[in-house]
């Protein structure tokens, strides 16, 4: 097979590209194979369908170095487990010291390569490329997704060597560690997978409480087994701190096993080394439970039970899906039972969440003070039990806890603020899984983050290192060790993800910490409004620089989820979703209340009403 050129000219080795799940049997989603029609050229971009599968070609012989270079970076975008073929375009010894799983770089339009003459550089067997770009990302040894910026700057250094043949032929002899490859190509080849682990502040004997740490695996390259070895090797170093793990530490799979593969019945059985062989039956049922959670959508048909073997082959245990559900809360808790906003009287209502697109349905006071219309509110957040609710005053300035159960008081103020207008009042509230308060004072003289334990006593002064700046607005996740804020600094807004840490105190009172905040949607120069929705996923509005405001979905390690973001909305003030990903967006725009469900466009709930909110 020969060699085709790029836009440039340039002669670059030819890819093969196979089809997977499109044989004998026609399957739903893939098209008939052509019998006729000319070769076309197919950027990576345009192929976003998973069942596509490339590999690279190997050097040609008697290649020049350009060719060898473009043929590399190519090979580095295939789909190969080991980068058989790339490892084609290196000496022996470039070959045995490279280490691709070590990073993955990701350049916004791919690596440019450059050659740095000289004039005798080719008559002495010695060449040398530049690579340059753009960064976008940083994916470690961990599979850990983080944004990154700045230029990308790196060398391929390039040598003639005797082939098998006694010809010279030339060979990378020096490149950098890892992988580097365009963001299109990372689309196409990687995917984020929820692994899982649990809550450390979570009990024993309750109920244990799962975290998503999301990573990026090759979505061509056995994704399951990938995913098991990432969670046995433990938490990403981020998450560490405020997760555990049931595996004992140095669990692995049993040595000589290379993958994992469900039988026909769903059935996925991972034989383990020795050092979690003496488990008891509860332990081993919670590590088959994170397993459950981290495979539940990585195959088409799901993974129904799990069976952790001995080396020796004997079982460990075997839970099925629905016994996971049963050991830990994945998620929302419970179900959820109803959407709130305040209507044009300042009360707290509701509606029943989930009701069909277009339905009329007509908002209820919730039971209870806050329902009553005696104290104005101008937002407010509902327990995740929807047994609780917490309101801010019309001015911004007092935080008020009642009953949501029928003829329940209001007492005094929880929390008050001292800031003289509405802007710098209260922020919105939110309430954790474990029923603590979370809320943000913006007052000028004196902006702080409090925590109301079970949404009374005296408030807690939460830590925040590293935030220069005021916090605009709090929603904490349902797992209650990461914290999405809204921070203001220098005229600019952006959202920042923090991870809770808490500890005694020398008077026994705990101290909150806000450790490691970090950047998940650095692209947007201004961020007005976001909301949990999902394990790992938050819905923001916000802008770009110069640009018009728009909403979109971002992972809680700052990439973008795959799919389409949600439908245009103008004039968003504030939004709403759930952790259950099935119940629609709310959102308080221009014309009122609104809500969209998959599939649909935005549809009025009620012209007059704002604070649109879920339990959370």
């Amino acid at each position: 097979m020969g060699a085709d050129r790029d836009r440039g000219g340039r002669r670059r080795p030819m890819r093969v590209v196979t089809y997977v799940g499109c044989g004998a049997v026609l399957l739903a989603g893939c098209a008939s194979m052509p019998d006729s029609g000319d070769l076309r050229d197919v950027e990576a971009s345009q192929r976003p369908d998973a069942q596509v599968r490339v590999f690279a070609m190997p050097p040609r012989e008697n290649a020049q170095p350009e060719e060898i270079v473009q043929g590399f970076l190519e090979a580095l975008t295939s789909d190969e487990p080991e980068f058989d073929t790339a490892r084609k375009y290196l000496t022996e010894d470039a070959s045995k010291n490279w280490q691709p799983e070590r990073s993955t770089t990701v350049l916004a339009d791919g690596p440019t390569a450059l050659a740095q003459h000289s004039g005798s550089r080719e008559a002495t067997g010695d060449y040398a490329y530049a690579l340059t770009g753009d960064k976008v990302a940083e994916v470690d040894q961990q599979f850990a997704y983080e944004p990154a910026e700045g230029a990308y700057e790196e060398t391929l250094h390039l040598t003639e060597q005797k082939g098998p043949d006694g010809s010279k032929q030339w060979r990378i002899d020096v490149l950098p560690q890892g992988v580097v490859l365009g963001n299109s190509d990372f689309q196409r080849r990687y995917v984020s997978v929820n692994k899982y682990y649990f809550a450390s502040n979570s009990p024993s004997a309750e109920r244990l409480g799962t975290v998503a740490d999301p990573v990026y695996v090759r979505q061509q390259v056995d994704p399951v087994t990938q995913m098991v070895k990432a969670l046995l090797n433990g938490p990403t170093s981020w998450l560490k701190p405020v997760v555990r793990s049931r595996f004992p530490t140095g669990t692995a799979l049993k040595k000589g096993v290379k993958t994992l593969t469900p039988d026909d019945q769903n059935r996925l059985r991972v034989p383990l080394n020795k050092k979690a062989e003496g488990v008891g039956q509860t332990q081993c049922a919670e590590m088959a439970a994170q397993l459950i959670f981290t495979l539940k959508d990585l195959t088409p048909t799901g993974i129904d039970e799990v069976e952790l073997q001995r080396p020796d082959g004997s079982q460990l245990c075997a839970i099925k899906e629905g016994d996971a559900e049963i050991i830990a809360s994945h998620g929302m808790g419970q179900r959820v039972q109803y959407e709130y906003f305040i209507d044009g009287e300042k009360r707290l209502v509701r509606i029943p969440a989930g009701i069909p697109a277009g339905s009329e349905q007509e908002a209820e006071p919730v039971p209870g003070a806050l329902g009553a219309g005696d104290t104005a509110l101008r937002t407010a957040a509902v327990s995740r039990n929807e047994e609780s609710a917490a309101g801010v005053s019309l001015d911004g300035r007092s935080l008020y806890v009642g009953s949501l159960a029928s003829g329940a008081s209001l007492g005094d103020p929880v929390l008050q603020s001292r800031a003289k207008s509405v802007e710098d009042g209260l922020t919105t509230p939110s309430w954790d899984e474990g029923g603590d308060l979370w809320v943000a004072d913006r007052d000028p003289k004196n902006s702080r983050l409090f925590l109301l334990e079970e949404g009374r006593g005296e408030p807690l002064e939460v830590r925040t290192p590293g935030i220069e700046g005021r916090i605009e607005a709090v929603r904490v996740a349902a797992d209650g060790v990461r914290i999405a804020l809204i921070v203001e600094e220098d005229g600019k807004t952006s959202l920042l993800m923090g991870r809770i840490e808490g500890q005694n105190g020398p008077d026994g009172r705990p101290v909150v910490t806000i450790h490691d905040p970090r950047s998940v949607a650095p692209q947007l120069e201004e961020v007005t409004a976001m909301s949990w929705a999902g394990d790992s996923r938050l819905v923001v509005v916000g802008q770009e620089e110069g640009g018009v405001q728009q909403i979109r979905y971002v992972q809680v390690d700052g990439s973008t989820p795959v799919g389409a973001p949600p439908s245009a909305l103008t004039g968003v003030e504030e939004i709403a979703a759930s952790d259950d990903e099935r119940l629609p967006l709310v959102a308080h725009s221009e014309d009122g209340i609104v809500r969209l469900s998959s599939g649909a466009q935005w549809q009025k709930v009620v012209k007059t009403g704002t604070a649109p909110i879920y339990p959370g």
